[in-house]
Formats: C-alpha cells, sequence, structure tokens
C-alpha cells in the first residue's frame, strides 16, 4: 500500500479521486494514454461501492453483485493492452434472478428468449405476444439508448438536441413501467419488466422508458457474476493500474480540489497535504465534488440551489449476514431472488415521493455461495438481503438509529415466511448498512445508494458532465455522471473520459516513433 504523503508528481500527473470502479477505469484508460497516475481513497481497499468485506470467514459484497455487458470490461482491458478473461474469472448465470409475489407466483430470468416465453406463458398465457413486442421495442431502445449514447461524451447541448427526435419516436417521455403497461396487461408482468430502474436508483414510474433497453442487454448479454465478487473486479483493476506504473493510495481523504485561475492544479487531503496534478478526475459523487470539494468556488451550473432542486436516487438498507452449515438447506433459493412485496406502486410512492418508511418491502436477496464456495466457509452460506427506502433529504427522514434494529427484525420476518423459514437459528455474524452508513463511508449526498436518479432530464446533457464546467482541467466520472450508475455506466463513463483527454505531453511523439 502506498502512502499519498508521500508522493509529488513530475509531470503529466493526474488525480483520480476515488478509488471506486468508475475511478479504477478513468485510471486505467489514462496510463493507457501515457499519464502518470494517483488515485486516492479515503477506504482500505479498492472498489468504492463494489468493495467487499469480510467477517468470520464470511465475504460480503457490499454492493453490485450483477455484471451485465461484459465487453465493457473486455474492451478496457484490451485498451491497456490486457486480457480480461485472464485476470477475471466471469461465470455466466442461467436463471439470472428469480421474482417471488406474496401469492406464490414465479417468474425466473432465464438466458434464452425460448425459456422466457415459456415462463411468461406460465404467468400470463394472454401476454407472451405483447412480451415479444416488449423485446423488440426494447432492442431499439439498446441500438438508440446504448449504442448511440453511453459511450460518447454528451456535455454539448447540441449532442442531445440531435438524438430528440428519435426519443420521441420511441417515447422516451414514457415512463418505463407506462411501456410495459402498454404491451403487458397481468401487474406482476409489468412488474419483472420495469424494475430494472431500481438496480440503478431510478423510480420505474418516473425513469424514461429508454431504460427498457435493459431488458435487450440481458438477453443478449446474459448476466453473470465475477468468482470473489465485484471486490475481486476491483482488486484486478488495481492490478493493471500498478503495472502500468500507476498509484493506488488507500486512507487518503480528498479535503479539496485545489485551482489557479479556473484550472485545477490538484488535491489537498484533510490532513492539509497537496498533491499537486496536471489533471483532476473526480470519481466523488457529483453533488460532494461540486458541494463540497468545490465549496470555496461560485458555480455556474452546480451551485447549491442547482443540487437542492435535483432528484436523487432511494436510499438503501442492507442487511450481510452468514448463517452456519446452510449450504444444503432451501435448494430452491438461487444465487439472485426477487421478493416482491405486496404493493408495487404504492411502494415506490412511499419510497421516492412521500420519502416514509413502509410497513410493507420488497427485497432483493443475494446468496453468492450458490455460484461461489469461497464467499464462506465450507458448508456455511453467505447472504445480503437489501430494501429499497427513502433517502435522507425527505421532510421527515428516517432516524436510522432508532429504526435500524427494527427494520432488520421486519426484513428478518419476511425472510423466514417467503424464502429461507428458520433462518435466524443459524446466523453467526452480521453487518447492517443504512443510508447513514452511505452518507459516511461514501460520503453519497443524502445517504442515496445511486447519486442522481436517472430521470430523462437528468441525463445525458442534462446530467453532471464528464468534463466539468466549471472549471478546466477537472473531469468526472462514476454513477453520477454521464451515462449513468450500473457498472456498464460507471465504466462507460471512463472511456468517455479517454476521449475527452489527450494522451499525455510526449506520448503522441512516442507513437509516431514507434511507428
Amino acid at each position: 500500500m502506498n502512502n499519498a504523503r508521500s508522493f509529488q508528481p513530475k509531470g503529466n500527473h493526474a488525480v483520480i479521486i476515488g478509488a471506486g470502479l468508475g475511478g479504477l477505469a478513468a485510471a486505467m484508460r489514462l496510463g493507457a494514454k501515457g499519464w502518470r497516475v494517483s488515485v486516492l481513497d479515503r477506504l482500505d481497499t479498492a472498489g468504492g461501492r463494489g468493495s467487499a468485506i469480510t467477517k468470520d470467514g464470511h465475504r460480503f459484497d457490499l454492493g453490485p453483485t450483477i455484471v451485465t455487458v461484459p465487453q465493457v470490461f473486455k474492451d478496457l482491458w484490451a485498451a491497456c493492452g490486457r486480457d480480461f478473461d485472464q485476470d477475471v474469472d466471469l461465470r455466466p448465470l442461467d436463471p439470472f434472478y428469480e421474482i417471488r409475489w406474496p401469492d406464490g407466483s414465479t417468474f425466473a430470468a432465464r438466458s434464452g428468449t425460448e425459456d422466457m416465453r415459456a415462463e411468461v406463458r406460465r404467468l400470463s398465457p394472454r401476454d407472451e405476444s405483447g412480451y415479444l413486442k416488449f423485446l423488440k421495442a426494447a432492442e431499439r431502445r439498446y441500438v438508440v439508448g446504448f449504442e448511440g449514447m453511453v459511450a460518447k461524451p454528451m456535455h454539448k447541448l447540441m449532442d442531445t438536441i440531435r438524438v430528440l427526435p428519435e426519443f420521441a419516436r420511441l417515447r422516451a417521455d414514457r415512463s418505463i413501467l407506462g411501456m410495459a403497461r402498454a404491451f403487458v396487461k397481468d401487474e406482476r408482468l409489468r412488474m419483472a419488466l420495469s424494475f430494472h430502474p431500481l438496480f440503478i436508483g431510478g423510480d420505474p414510474r418516473n425513469v424514461t422508458s429508454m431504460y427498457a433497453l435493459v431488458s435487450h442487454l440481458e438477453k443478449d448479454f446474459g448476466v453473470h457474476y465475477a468468482v470473489g465478487g465485484v471486490a475481486a473486479m476491483a482488486r484486478a483493476m488495481q492490478n493493471v493500474i500498478e503495472g502500468q506504473g500507476g498509484q493506488v493510495h488507500f486512507g487518503a481523504t480528498v479535503d479539496e480540489i485545489t485551482f489557479d485561475g479556473n484550472r485545477a492544479t490538484g488535491v489537498t487531503l484533510d490532513d492539509g497535504d497537496h498533491i499537486a496534478a496536471d489533471l483532476v478526475v473526480s470519481n466523488a459523487d457529483p453533488g460532494h465534488t461540486y458541494d463540497h470539494l468545490m465549496r470555496n468556488r461560485l458555480k455556474k451550473r452546480w451551485t447549491p440551489g442547482k443540487l437542492g432542486y435535483t432528484k436523487w436516487s432511494m436510499g438503501l438498507f442492507v442487511w450481510y449476514f452468514g448463517t452456519k452449515g446452510t449450504r444444503a438447506k432451501w435448494s430452491d433459493v438461487g444465487h439472485h431472488t426477487i421478493l416482491s412485496g405486496p404493493r408495487y406502486e404504492g411502494l415506490l410512492k412511499d419510497i421516492f415521493t412521500r420519502g416514509v418508511l413502509a410497513e410493507d418491502m420488497s427485497l432483493y436477496v443475494h446468496r453468492p455461495t450458490v455460484s461461489d464456495p469461497t464467499a464462506a466457509p465450507l458448508g456455511d452460506d453467505t447472504f445480503y438481503a437489501l430494501s429499497p427506502v427513502p433517502h435522507l433529504g425527505h421532510k421527515d427522514s428516517v432516524d436510522w438509529d432508532d429504526m435500524r434494529e427494527t427494520y432488520r427484525e421486519k426484513v428478518a420476518k419476511t425472510l423466514d415466511q417467503r424464502l429461507i423459514p428458520g433462518f435466524e437459528d443459524h446466523v453467526t455474524t452480521s453487518e447492517i448498512f443504512t443510508p447513514d452508513t452511505f452518507r459516511d463511508r461514501y460520503l453519497s449526498p443524502l445517504g442515496c445508494g445511486f447519486s442522481i436518479e436517472p430521470r430523462i432530464l437528468q441525463s445525458a446533457w442534462f446530467r453532471p458532465h464528464n468534463v466539468s464546467e466549471e472549471a478546466t482541467g477537472l473531469y468526472l466520472v462514476g454513477a453520477g455522471t454521464h451515462p449513468g450508475a450500473g457498472l456498464p455506466g460507471v465504466v462507460s463513463s471512463a472511456e468517455v473520459l479517454a476521449k475527452l483527454v489527450p494522451d499525455a505531453p510526449g506520448q503522441m511523439d512516442m507513437k509516431v516513433a514507434a511507428e
């Protein structure tokens, strides 16, 4: 582990604030372009929200567990002259996940179209033709929204204006839930086709129907799990960075970005030490970047008032727990399970609009030991149960000091009744994250799980740009920037960065000489 406080640059130096997946990908891209990179992170390990903790032999993947579009990672590695498959053991899952409803009905998302058609027929035979039409509509949105925009800079208004006619034709103004309603009649299937934005912090009632493209991504690229979790991917990224000559420093909290006039010149740490840089890339949340790291500068666009009116993603309550001797129990429980509550739209309203902690809940349950025995001691299990909850910015925000154990008991009751009966008798270790944890651990505004909500008027040009409007030499990557949250999004934000930042001075001359 390097000591950031002892390092001083010698030219062509880029400082990356944050070792989340976006920051690590940015460091890899810049290293490939000849920049001398220093990554600074306040945690003790790489990965940010994709890191892991180990307790009593149980590895808890703290954040994302699903890897879609592995090609974005393969392209990232290839840009660095490396082979992703040599560094990361990625396993395809089938089924991807199972949804369970209170009435006992289920829906398994599978890799094959025929398998999916069979699931739809089993759940709601009358909706099979509508489902197939939904898939075709999702593919069109993939072509426009993913292939056409995700890895392209969108910091010029004209870039967004050019796609507006196509957005209008695809009814991007309609929500993903509204789109699902237009194609299928069964309420359970509507939920199954529209819930995906919750994985990136969006309310399906408001997030644009362009996010139906996720259904196409799942069908064409599959859903994968990395052995060792996303944290293993983060460590592999760190290894690439260090192999390029870059440095990754932990236990280093950036307190402020420094400037000379309008140009970023480096960062100051919380202990007062300054690290000079020729360019600065922030993988911190854009809200934290503009409101705290640039607190002593006037902003043209991302002012405190602007941030105050921004719609933010929901918060998360996550209970991580290990169980003893249960690897062979609950054989019907797979790697990923979604326990849908008795309400869908009503619960979304409570979480995103009313900002109240509802009596009922929906849970996403992760059981990695199904695919990866290294997540727990031999014969044991590792779980996490995630419940979307209001963020801390609502009028009567939840006091998690008071509600933490009460809500855990409600989660436990739901798990016991609907998924893993009697599990509490086997629990040996646990950890709980609330929105307070996200605020304090990740410096996430309002304790949000996924930064700025991906509404249509908070996407593309309307989202914080990858090249800052507020200063020269300052760039942003990660979930709160273009193209958005989710592993493909944060890794693609670094690809956008690479298109905006030139090769390091002298690097182009070296390339010409080599040719």
